[in-house]
């Protein structure tokens, strides 16, 4: 089963904790954020990453053109084969229209 908190999140759920931002998130120290796992490798490519520009007006295109970046993404493997409830951490702000959504949504496949 596979949950989404923002790592900034006071209260963050249960489970593997797996940081799927390519860049360290600001402001949280390796001590506090408690990983389990760092797959930076299947966070969106920077040049994805840069043209969304979490804009949600691109989201649909995002979701499309980042899906297919992960067909062919080596940390999705490593991903399916953790065990028990992961928790993928992100840093957005935007907890509607982020990668670590489409990520979910693409695992749950």
């Amino acid at each position: 089963m596979y949950k989404l908190a923002r790592i900034y999140d006071e209260e963050i759920p249960k489970g593997k904790r797996v940081l799927v931002d390519r860049v360290w998130p600001r402001g949280i120290s390796k001590e506090d954020a408690k990983l389990d796992e760092w797959l930076k490798d299947i966070a969106p490519s920077t040049d994805l990453r840069k043209w969304f520009d979490h804009d949600p007006d691109k989201f649909d295109d995002f979701k499309k053109k980042y899906k297919e970046e992960l067909k062919d993404n080596d940390a999705v493997k490593k991903l399916k084969d953790m065990k028990g409830t992961i928790v993928l951490l992100y840093g957005a702000k935007d907890e509607k229209y982020n990668h670590a959504v489409v990520l979910k949504e693409f695992m749950k496949k």
